[in-house]
């Protein structure tokens, strides 16, 4: 039997989310961009509600297009809160447009994905906790990005989503030690 880290459970959609996605180092800004997105419509939910809807906020979110995003105004938001393939949560929805323009603003000025990935030296942090008991829900890197983001422009974006963000995308590697996926994954 495969080991798997005990959060993705035994639903084929989180397990493969876990063995294809989670973990592995991102560095593509537009991809870097709608985790971040994700993870804050993901707060106070489960990371499975999010997946299930994934496909529903990228067709919403026009592919996650920053440019396209960045251009709604009132009515496109309100078209958004109609939608029920997604969260329908206003503060978020506008959280997620004002981040799309944050993220054309940094990566117009130095690269959204250097940006990003400077919080953690630019490579992975390697840990090795031997069960979920032993990982963090945020660190100083999370906090010092959440505050970075915050000054930006962005929301929903505390310690805790930015651990979770940063986990997801492989600027931090939380497999557990029992996990298939520990160690195997290498940098992009």
């Amino acid at each position: 039997m495969v080991e798997r880290c005990g959060w993705c459970g035994d639903d084929p959609l989180y397990v493969d989310y876990h063995d294809r996605e989670w973990g592995v180092p991102e560095r593509d800004p537009r991809a870097l961009w709608e985790a971040l997105t994700l993870e804050a419509f993901q707060a106070g939910l489960s990371w499975i509600t999010i997946l299930r809807k994934r496909e529903g906020f990228r067709r919403e979110f026009d592919g996650f297009d920053p440019e396209s995003v960045a251009a709604w105004d009132q009515a496109r938001i309100d078209r958004a809160m109609g939608n029920p393939g997604i969260i329908r949560h206003r503060a978020k929805i506008e959280a997620a447009v004002r981040g799309a323009r944050s993220f054309l603003r940094i990566e117009d000025e130095r690269g959204f994905s250097p940006w990003l990935w400077g919080f953690v030296g630019g490579d992975p942090i390697r840990n090795s906790p031997a069960d979920l008991s032993q990982v963090p829900a945020q660190t100083p890197e999370s906090q010092a990005m959440s505050k970075a983001l915050k000054s930006e422009g962005f929301g929903f974006c505390g310690p805790v989503i930015t651990y979770a963000f940063m986990q997801a995308t492989g600027m931090v590697d939380d497999h557990v030690a029992t996990c298939h996926r520990h160690g195997a994954i290498s940098p992009r």
